[in-house]
């Protein structure tokens, strides 16, 4: 795991993750963290989630960001399963995403301007 780093960075751009039509979540404030090999991920303030989401039992585990908890969707009588996750308690060095969320971007449709 040599040269694998992660950075995160506060954006002002505006992100939008839309399901079906749906709005599940919109924000001016994201958190973008950039890790080797990986595309950018997008993480939202919880505020900025609009829809409910049920925690789910499944965990993963991150050398560089920790334990990650996921969450699943129920929308109109489809459910969404683990299409979110967060790291509740990131380990040092991943502090800046603690308790914010992201949606998996190959399963939702997500609409980003850089330009806010």
């Amino acid at each position: 795991m040599a040269g694998h780093t992660i950075t995160i960075t506060p954006s002002s751009a505006h992100v939008e993750v839309v399901v079906n039509g749906t709005t599940l979540a919109e924000s001016d404030r994201p958190v973008l963290l950039d890790e080797t090999g990986l595309p950018t991920r997008y993480y939202l303030h919880r505020d900025d989630v609009r829809v409910d989401l049920r925690p789910t039992n499944f965990h993963t585990t991150c050398p560089f960001k920790g334990q990650a908890s996921y969450w699943s969707l129920e929308l109109d009588g489809e459910v969404f399963d683990g299409i979110v996750w967060s790291y509740p308690t990131p380990i040092a060095g991943a502090e800046a995403i603690a308790g914010l969320m992201c949606f998996y971007p190959e399963r939702v449709e997500m609409k980003v301007d850089p330009t806010g």
